[in-house]
């Protein structure tokens, strides 16, 4: 892969989620040491990370769909509810199947 060329997994992150990201590098991986970093709890790291792990299996599970994407991407953010995001997908999935 080019250095040019950023994955389309990595392009769903904002600023600040990229920056979270470097600082989890820089510290080896450490949620210990984020946590300090940041002056939060543990907790409150994992949280987080489990929600960037989150945008990253939505974009590979869904890069054929952009509708289905986005409807994760709403719930992942807490912009839409996850019982709505699954009714939504659902019948956004039985209109296609209906128009096939």
């Amino acid at each position: 892969m080019s250095v040019n060329v950023m994955p389309d997994w990595m392009s769903n992150f904002d600023d600040e989620e990229m920056v979270f990201i470097k600082k989890f590098l820089l510290a080896s991986g450490s949620l210990k040491e984020v946590a300090a970093l940041y002056g939060v709890t543990y907790p409150t790291v994992r949280l987080r990370l489990d929600r960037l792990i989150q945008k990253i299996q939505i974009s590979e599970s869904t890069s054929n769909e952009p509708y289905i994407a986005l409807i994760k991407r709403l719930a992942v953010n807490e912009k839409l509810d996850f019982d709505t995001a699954k009714i939504l997908i659902s019948e956004y999935k039985k209109s296609r199947k209906e128009s096939q």
